[in-house]
């Protein structure tokens, strides 16, 4: 079933980059006590995702954090070592978390897989945002396939 407003995040981990290595975060350590700003894309380094969505995130991340949001957070079915590189070559710095959910595991437990097999990706997550606070979903953008309108930075921005 796939998540909706008013529900609470699923418990999952993702993986993150340090200085000191690749770090396992619960989703209440992302999410538990902060408004947070997520946006998933099927992968690192895929046209759309790196031409327009993170980018859009990390031109307007001083914006959006101005309207009270702790943390924006970019979500993807890659390993650790790939966001991180991704996040290097975007220039996200400390603006976005980049979270890593290798095993898709976050993506299926909020109903958001989907099959990428045919392009040779294997099960990956929609592209899709949310906004949570404390832990709630309060607003779920999940674009159609093939689209990229409702996920954007500018539209989350208009939710804000």
């Amino acid at each position: 079933m796939t998540i909706s407003v008013g529900d609470r995040i699923p418990d999952a981990s993702f993986m993150t980059m340090t200085a000191s290595g690749p770090n396992r975060v619960s989703t209440d350590d992302v999410f538990g006590g902060k408004t947070v700003a997520l946006f998933s894309v099927p992968g690192a380094y895929t046209p759309t995702c790196s031409a327009k969505h993170l980018p859009g995130f990390v031109e307007h991340a001083a914006e959006i954090k101005g309207k009270g949001v702790d943390t924006i957070a970019c979500m993807s079915v890659n390993d650790v070592f790939v966001m991180n590189a991704w996040g290097k070559d975007q220039g996200v710095g400390e603006d976005v978390l980049m979270l890593a959910d290798g095993n898709g595991d976050f993506a299926k437990a909020v109903g958001l897989e989907m099959d990428g097999t045919g392009f040779g990706m294997g099960t990956r997550a929609q592209r899709f945002s949310l906004i949570a606070k404390d832990g709630v979903v309060t607003e779920l953008n999940v674009e159609a396939p093939g689209e990229f309108k409702v996920s954007s930075a500018d539209h989350i921005l208009g939710q804000l």
